[in-house]
């Protein structure tokens, strides 16, 4: 292992419990030693992602929701020690944390890291990789969400996980900033770009203009769509939807009376519908009204994580004669050391500026940036841990 220093300790949100049950709270925690194939980072910031809360608030699925554990999957921060094997980064580096894949799969050797058949016990699965600094209760904490756990100030990465970014950053404090760039924002921008492979012919739809939203707005946009609608019932997500490039945006509040937001979507888009439609919310009403709405010989991208009860039902024969393609997609079908730089470079061309919906804030304050989010308040938290 290269640098002197074995494990290191400091602040981390651990959950032992649910968060609906207060279960989340600051500990000081100490890492466990790296293997070969992984580094030390000490973070400098975290966002906030939804599929934080959903994995730290569901009970009754082990392979999802067991406790105590270091959650968070979007990070930034420097490298302090690698393993013997470890050659994306050295001691120094800037790097952001993305998601783990094994490289070994069918999926993996075709360019689909996301899609990694591994992916399930690599970026949910329990490893431990913290204990409790509490001598009377030294707990195992497992730290291994998406190969990283970004909720803690110092965090063991697997080298999937990591992408250098050393020569793409130009201060500690964009790097605080670029945080959300692991999962969020790829997973929007790469949904249209590579999922739905988005052109000028194409009317699109997204159901949801949170960071995952508002980056497939402006992935949008650098595509050249001809219609791009933006759906929410935040009035300031809808404004900041429209100066990223939305040509219209719906109020599912307030839609037009005797409409539904079906019919008002279709109306928009010459009455046959988007040909591109991405759910981000997850909520069952406006994953089947993203079904409805698409015209056509459309896809229909799902992105939201769903309660893990609910079912899609489709008529079958109806929905062949439809053309339609109904789909899954993790992390934008991206890998991660190539589609963050692209990110980082339209950032700086001004064609994503997604630090425009970035709120840094304490890590103290995790449970307020966690509110925010909910309520609309604040698109994209971001922890800070210096």
């Amino acid at each position: 292992m290269s640098g002197e220093q074995k494990t290191w300790t400091g602040k981390a949100i651990v959950a032992r419990d649910t968060l609906a049950n207060k279960g989340w709270k600051i500990e000081d925690v100490t890492t466990r030693e790296i293997k070969d194939d992984e580094l030390l980072v000490e973070l400098v910031a975290s966002g906030v992602c939804h599929t934080d809360v959903m994995c730290g608030t569901g009970t009754g699925n082990p392979d999802l929701f067991y406790y105590p554990r270091v959650l968070g999957h979007e990070g930034s921060g420097y490298v302090k020690a690698v393993g013997s094997k470890v050659k994306v980064a050295k001691p120094g580096d800037a790097v952001l944390l993305s998601f783990d894949w094994c490289g070994e799969c069918e999926s993996c050797k075709n360019g689909l890291p996301s899609l990694c058949y591994e992916s399930m016990p690599l970026n949910f699965g329990n490893k431990p990789a913290f204990e409790s600094t509490n001598p009377e209760d030294p707990t195992v904490i497992a730290g291994k969400f998406f190969g990283q756990s970004s909720f803690s100030r110092y965090s063991v990465a697997k080298q999937n996980s990591v992408v250098n970014v050393t020569d793409l950053v130009e201060s500690k404090e964009e790097l605080q900033a670029f945080a959300p760039l692991g999962c969020g924002f790829q997973t929007g921008a790469g949904t249209v770009i590579n999922v739905a492979k988005a052109t000028e012919k194409d009317a699109i739809a997204i159901l949801g203009l949170g960071g995952v939203g508002l980056s497939a707005i402006m992935a949008a946009k650098l595509s050249g769509c001809r219609t791009i609608i933006g759906i929410d019932r935040v009035g300031s997500r809808m404004e900041t939807a429209k100066s990223l490039g939305a040509t219209h945006v719906l109020d599912t509040s307030k839609l037009p009376t005797g409409l539904t937001v079906v019919q008002a979507v279709q109306n928009i888009c010459e009455g046959a519908g988007p040909s591109i439609t991405i759910d981000t919310t997850g909520a069952p009403v406006l994953v089947m009204a993203g079904i409805e709405m698409t015209r056509k010989g459309g896809k229909i991208i799902q992105v939201g994580s769903t309660p893990p009860e609910f079912q899609v039902e489709l008529p079958a024969f109806l929905f062949m004669n439809s053309g339609k393609a109904y789909m899954g997609a993790i992390e934008g079908n991206s890998t991660s050391s190539e589609f963050i730089p692209k990110m980082i470079q339209w950032y700086r061309e001004g064609k994503f500026p997604f630090d425009r919906f970035v709120k840094l804030m304490p890590a103290e304050d995790f449970e307020r940036g966690i509110q925010e989010m909910h309520t609309g308040e604040t698109v994209k938290p971001v922890i800070t841990w210096t």
